[in-house]
Formats: C-alpha cells, structure tokens, sequence
C-alpha cells in the first residue's frame, strides 16, 4: 500500500492524502464523519479514476485517519478549511467533489465557497446539517443540559463505536447549515440516497433536492441500500453519476 504524503495547512493541522496525477477536472473524495480515506468507496474510486486516466484526490480530515489531531477537537468548520486548503494546493482548475455523508454537507460548503471551481458535484447519503437537525433537534433536555454543563454528550453509532458529540460542534455547525439561505448549484448535479439508510433518511435527500437550485440536479433512490453504500451495484452507480457530470470534452 502507497505511503500518505502531508500537507500542513495554515492552521498548523497536517493532512495525510494520497494524489492521483491525470487528466481533470479533478475529483475528490469527501469522506464522511469518522470515516477515513482509506474507506471502500474511496479506494474505489482511486483505482477507477487510474484505469481512466483521470486525476483524483482523496485526504483524511484532521482528527481522522492519519491525519493530525483529535476527533472531538475538530467540528464541521475545521474540516471545512481542511478540505478547502486541500483542493487549493492539491489540485489545479475545475474539480468534481464526490462527497458521501457528512462530505456532502462538506461537498456543499465548497461549492458555496468556491463556485469558480466547481464543474459538477455528486453526493452519497448528503447529511447537510445534521449537527443541528439530527443530534440536536434529537436531543432530550437532558443531553440539552448536559452539553451545556459537560461540552459533549456520547451517541451510539449503527457503524463504530459511540461518537462524542461535543458543544463546539453543534455551536459551529449553526455558522454553517446549508438549508436554511438559498444554495445555488449551477452545474451538473446528481444526489444518492439508499432507501435502507438508518443514518440520512431519504427525506433529508428529497429535502436537499428541493432547497437547492441549478439547471441539471437529479437525485436517484437505491432501494435497499445503507449508508455505507458500498456493495458492487452502489459502487458502479456512484460511477455512472461521475460519467453524467463529468464534461465529456475531456
């Protein structure tokens, strides 16, 4: 297995990455929360864009993988700066970001910022603001109080073990929420959702779909898949939405 290379951003934080040299516009991975780069639908997606020829970026965030730093230090907005540090001094021009959970919401965020960039955008299981309508519109007042007291309170996971959910994150996913402000997407588009995801509901997905803007935007509904989506027939239907955004001219 390829060594990570790293990238110290202006934060101090170091990013381990791996870099595929090909032909653009680049795609990149958003991994999602707690995940890592080195995830099956990453992988996949590196050997696929090898055999293509084409040039593609997956990184760990800080607090994940090999990355620098602590997972319940980070909160959406560290990561945010981390995946944009990434795309300004790992790739060149237009980049298609494929951002799977928690990544979409990443995913939206860079398109938000960096419009001038972006060429096409697909998404797995998209979480846009799950800090505020997932844990904390989830939260008794007891978890409520307790954030408030403790900084964090422990959530089960259906994938890992618990996740720390500590007050820094809710407090600066509220600077960052998506749905709430109009979120123009002015380019091809193509949003994943799985039917059996216990994670990211399929409303969440229909949601997004509705809120957001653009003149080519399609959200396609896999019955029976989980948020993992990573199976054979998920994997090649995150490929086939790369081949509809991807310009064909190049």
């Amino acid at each position: 297995m390829r060594k990570a290379a790293y990238l110290t951003t202006k934060q101090g934080r170091k990013l381990a990455y791996h870099r595929t040299e090909g032909r653009g516009p680049w795609v990149v991975f958003l991994g999602g929360l707690k995940s890592d780069m080195q995830g099956t639908k990453a992988v996949y997606l590196e050997d696929w864009a090898r055999k293509e020829g084409r040039a593609f970026l997956r990184f760990d965030y800080s607090g994940h993988g090999e990355s620098s730093g602590v997972f319940t230090d980070g909160c959406i907005g560290d990561w945010a700066e981390d995946a944009a540090e990434a795309v300004a001094r790992l790739t060149e021009g237009p980049i298609v970001p494929v951002g799977s959970s928690m990544g979409g919401w990443q995913a939206l965020l860079l398109a938000r910022a960096h419009p001038e960039r972006m060429a096409g955008l697909v998404t797995i299981a998209a979480a846009p603001d799950f800090t505020e309508d997932g844990y904390w519109a989830s939260f008794t007042d007891a978890q409520k109080a307790q954030l408030e007291e403790v900084g964090q309170v422990e959530l089960p996971s259906d994938y890992m073990e618990p996740y720390i959910i500590t007050k820094r994150m809710i407090e600066d996913g509220r600077k960052r929420l998506v749905l709430r402000t109009p979120l123009e997407l002015p380019f091809p588009v193509r949003f994943l959702q799985g039917t059996a995801d216990t994670a990211v509901s399929v409303e969440t997905a229909v949601r997004l779909l509705d809120h957001a803007s653009g003149p080519d935007m399609r959200l396609q509904l896999i019955k029976d898949a989980d948020h993992r989506f990573s199976d054979g027939p998920c994997l090649d239907l995150i490929v086939q939405a790369l081949d509809e955004v991807l310009p064909a001219s190049h």
